[in-house]
């Protein structure tokens, strides 16, 4: 039976699934060009202690605790002329193209002093990036609104967002020619430069032309719960519970493979060549891309539950070769087919999330996708400092607490096999133990799309007098 009315059927467009994706293609670029450099720069180029870095990290987590979640409360409680989210997407996507630059400035004169200044850095960096991070996300279940149009506008989202890994993967080494040479330091603010002129364009066609929030939402506020309560419902949340440890598992893979790839090409596959290296991670998103159409035919006909199984079998049996390669040509292979796990990973998180929230809006009356993009923020981001301390624990056991690139040895040719293969395997096991209980199957994701529909008109007919 088709549930669907004309006006359903005409709130989708794909100039409106396009325009929409300009935000994750903003937010895409900015997060990966940080993961993907921020490790090897400090400690490669600036030569600051791995063990600095990690504390820094341990830190920058305590302050996500508080932040993201605070910070997705508030954004649910806040009612302005402009909406919910739009006055926190301007205000945090600007001044954090500026610390984006700044990040890759630091003061050469102390182990002590570098510490301090990227403690802090990492700390404002974080706080203007979940400001926009956050609320341009919690639009998407908003914005669409069932299992079909999820997926669709997903698809053009997720093609968006390869674009973006592309250019965050290869962009730098057009100005950076070896990524852990110190000798280039200067470089890595250059392209930081130019990545926040592009950010910049995109994010601003974004926040003029990308969307409207609904005026069935415009009251929601009055019924937010406050912080401590609001993390109280959310955490109640079976479905959420079971969702967030296994996001956690695959973003824990999805961080470690930008993160230890330079230092994995340049030591394992002997390849010091900064595009190269580059290379090898625009290889496996172009295969993502190739295969984002077929994760969006498994997710439509099988349901998210399903499809999320399938994404984290699938990478984890990918990253198997990663253990046994060393050299280049079969390094742009194993990328290439570590690509159709990423393809996976990437298309499945919203569309699993959303209905989560529409699950939450039935029971509470109220939409709280800020309070739940908080936390699923926060646990992202918490993957950075378990992959940071994956990386101290094994650097320390091998001799490479600092920077050694004379002192490489098999242990640590092995530990970087590890840190790529092992730990992230471990993860994703624990993940899909997680999501096997997951509680929405396609027959209840349906059913919930179904009922949240009937609810919004009735909050629609309301705000309008009807």
């Amino acid at each position: 039976m088709n549930t669907k009315t004309n006006e359903d059927q005409v709130e989708y467009s794909t100039k409106k699934g396009t325009l929409y994706s300009l935000a994750g293609f903003t937010d895409v670029i900015l997060i990966q060009f940080f993961t993907f450099l921020i490790f090897t720069f400090y400690y490669a180029v600036v030569g600051l202690n791995v063990n600095l870095i990690t504390l820094a990290f341990i830190i920058w987590s305590i302050w996500n605790a508080i932040n993201d979640p605070l910070m997705g409360a508030i954004s649910d409680k806040t009612s302005t002329k402009w909406g919910r989210r739009k006055p926190y997407i301007i205000a945090g996507i600007f001044p954090l193209l500026i610390v984006n630059v700044l990040l890759w400035t630091p003061i050469m004169t102390s182990q002590l002093t570098i510490f301090l200044y990227f403690l802090i850095i990492i700390v404002i960096w974080e706080f203007f990036y979940t400001m926009w991070n956050l609320n341009q996300t919690a639009l998407f279940p908003e914005l669409f609104r069932d299992l079909e149009q999820r997926a669709r506008a997903n698809t053009i989202v997720q093609f968006f967002q390869i674009i973006s890994l592309m250019i965050a993967f290869i962009l730098p080494s057009f100005f950076i020619p070896k990524y852990d040479d110190p000798q280039y330091l200067s470089n890595y603010m250059i392209a930081a430069i130019v990545i926040s002129v592009i950010c910049g364009i995109s994010a601003t066609i974004f926040i003029k032309f990308g969307f409207k929030e609904r005026i069935e939402f415009s009251r929601e506020y009055e019924k937010a719960p406050p912080f401590i309560a609001s993390l109280k419902y959310t955490f109640k949340n079976k479905a959420f519970r079971k969702y967030i440890v296994a996001t956690f598992a695959l973003w824990y893979a999805f961080s470690m493979l930008p993160t230890i790839t330079p230092l994995y090409g340049s030591f394992v596959l002997g390849v010091r060549d900064s595009f190269i290296l580059s290379m090898f991670l625009a290889t496996a998103f172009l295969s993502a891309a190739v295969f984002v159409f077929l994760w969006k035919t498994v997710l439509r006909k099988n349901g998210a539950k399903k499809t999320y199984i399938y994404v984290l079998i699938v990478f984890t049996i990918s990253l198997i070769p990663f253990m046994f390669i060393s050299d280049m040509i079969s390094a742009f292979i194993t990328f290439f087919i570590l690509g159709i796990g990423l393809s996976g990973a990437l298309i499945i998180r919203d569309v699993t999330l959303s209905a989560i929230i529409d699950e939450d809006e039935l029971s509470t009356g109220t939409r709280r996708e800020g309070s739940f993009y908080g936390i699923h923020g926060f646990m992202i981001k918490l993957t950075n400092v378990f992959v940071f301390i994956s990386i101290a624990l094994v650097f320390n056991s091998v001799g490479w607490a600092v920077f050694d690139p004379v002192g490489t040895t098999q242990e640590t040719i092995f530990g970087l096999r590890s840190l790529i293969v092992l730990f992230p395997a471990f993860f994703l096991i624990l993940g899909l133990i997680f999501m096997l209980k997951f509680p929405i199957d396609k027959e209840a994701y349906d059913q919930l799309s179904q009922e949240a529909r009937k609810l919004h008109a009735e909050k629609k007919e309301k705000v309008l007098g009807v």
